[in-house]
């Protein structure tokens, strides 16, 4: 039988679950508290945020490029691929066996480190957009609160969720301005470095020494 949340166990349904589990302690009665203020509703449209961001332009435009750069790189590998067993086939019969089976394996090893490569080149770009996207999304939730509480506003609601809205509740403008106008641009790894390789990079870089008074000249005595 396979353990629950292993690959392939069939998944427990509430019922199943409620059947398996102890006895729900008593809730205590609750003292009554203050209530919430009153809402006061913001709308805020993250999808066009984005769109507007410079940061996130750049780095769209930036991890694009590096996209078809291994897509083109990648379609020549296949080719070169190709065009290595076509010639492999043809020259089969002239071989020995064991010349055969030594083509093979280089032909094999010769795939598995194509794909080797271009998944660490795929997974590098999309590390890249996370941390691009973790550079945004930080200060996008600082900013939408300041915003928000510059108007008065207590709850902001994603307007995807919204079936139509008046301007009046957007606050999409306000933080799309000031998001601009304090992250313009976004730091993006270099292309084929992972943000984890180079955080791990400034993090094992030597910290300066505090330099030491010129000739170890001490302070003046106090009088």
């Amino acid at each position: 039988m396979a353990d629950p949340g292993a690959e392939g166990a069939p998944p427990i349904s509430p019922q199943q679950l409620q059947v398996m589990l102890p006895p729900a302690p008593e809730v205590p009665p609750i003292p009554k508290g203050a209530p919430p203020p009153a809402a006061v509703i913001g709308v805020l449209s993250v999808p066009d945020v984005l769109r507007i961001s410079s940061a996130y332009q750049q780095a769209d435009k930036e991890l694009g490029i590096r996209r078809q750069k291994l897509n083109e790189d990648a379609q020549k590998e296949q080719i070169a691929l190709r065009d290595l067993g076509q010639a492999f086939a043809s020259q089969r019969a002239k071989l020995t066996p064991d010349q055969i089976r030594a083509k093979e394996r280089e032909y094999q090893n010769r795939i598995n480190e194509s794909r080797r490569k271009f998944g660490d080149r795929e997974r590098i770009i999309r590390e890249a957009g996370q941390y691009v996207m973790a550079q945004i999304d930080r200060m996008l939730e600082i900013i939408a609160h300041q915003v928000a509480t510059s108007r008065g506003v207590n709850v902001v609601l994603n307007r995807a969720q919204l079936l139509g809205t008046t301007p009046e509740f957007d606050l999409t403008p306000q933080v799309v301005e000031v998001l601009n106008q304090v992250l313009p641009t976004v730091v993006i790894p270099p292309d084929g470095v992972s943000p984890l390789a180079m955080a791990q990079k400034l993090s094992e870089s030597p910290k300066p020494e505090a330099t030491p008074a010129a000739g170890g000249a001490k302070p003046p005595p106090k009088n």
